[in-house]
């Protein structure tokens, strides 16, 4: 695994990638997009699992994350169709023509507006996020108080605290990188998006997911604390991989991150079917 920034119009954006395969047996690019002040760093139980040296694994800080640069033009930036523009800068600046785009919870909106708006999307799984947009919404979340977060432009330490615990679950250890994460981020983006969501000038994730013809697969757990369960299976999708949503029974909203075991290798067959 290396390490290495790349300059966009939205900022220096860090990124980690695997060494994958070269030639005919390589598997295409997998692009992944972390969450509400998060970091790439999220997703080291996938980078570390052999098939990431069958796939170009990607993973990269949002701008105003992890070790990325703040955004230079906030209002260009600080939305979710702004964090997707970010990520299709970050594969041209790489020169990747067409890889499968991973998306926990934020990042999975901004996977579904790639899905959309992206010619090089192969396909898309999101984990801990609602194929919602305009009126319903409200309708694919828990009204929860740490939801209340997710837009508040300053962060506590004890609203870092929340914000990780949340993301995680009980049973994952906080460790130290994930609490300095979410202090770290630039909290100007969280009502950014709200506004810019409130607007209507992101895509609507659910009219993508009933529309796109690449394979999407939504996968949840069965204890997530922020999505409405019952809102997924309401969805009429258009190409769900599978044809069911995937809900991992006991994990919460990174199942990824709490049982990579289970995880992994449903991960791992929906690339090799879609790839």
């Amino acid at each position: 695994m290396r390490k290495d920034k790349a300059e966009t119009a939205h900022g220096t954006l860090a990124y980690m990638e695997s060494e994958g395969l070269e030639g005919e047996s390589a598997g295409p690019a997998v692009l992944f997009i972390h969450g509400n002040s998060s970091c790439k760093e999220m997703f080291a139980k996938q980078f570390e699992a052999p098939m990431a040296k069958r796939y170009r694994f990607i993973a990269f800080d949002l701008p105003g994350h992890g070790e990325s640069s703040d955004a230079p033009d906030p209002a260009l930036t600080y939305s979710i169709h702004g964090f997707a523009d970010a990520a299709m800068a970050l594969m041209e600046a790489l020169k990747v023509e067409r890889a499968v785009v991973m998306g926990w919870s934020l990042g999975g909106h901004a996977a579904l507006e790639m899905l959309e708006r992206w010619p090089g999307t192969i396909a898309a799984w999101i984990t801990g996020t609602p194929p919602a947009g305009g009126a319903d919404m409200a309708g694919g979340f828990l009204p929860t108080e740490e939801m209340g977060l997710t837009f508040k432009a300053e962060f506590t330490e004890e609203d870092a605290r929340t914000q990780v615990r949340g993301g995680l679950g009980q049973s994952v250890e906080m460790e130290p990188w994930m609490l300095a994460a979410a202090l770290r981020a630039d909290g100007r983006f969280r009502p950014m998006m709200l506004q810019s969501a409130m607007e209507g000038r992101d895509g609507d994730g659910r009219k993508i997911a009933e529309t796109a013809p690449q394979p999407l697969a939504v996968v949840t757990g069965g204890a997530e604390p922020y999505v409405n369960n019952a809102f997924l299976e309401r969805v009429g999708y258009r190409n769900l991989w599978d044809g069911k949503v995937h809900v991992l029974d006991g994990l919460g909203h990174s199942p990824f991150r709490e049982a990579p075991e289970v995880f992994n290798p449903l991960f791992e067959r929906f690339l090799d079917e879609v790839s």
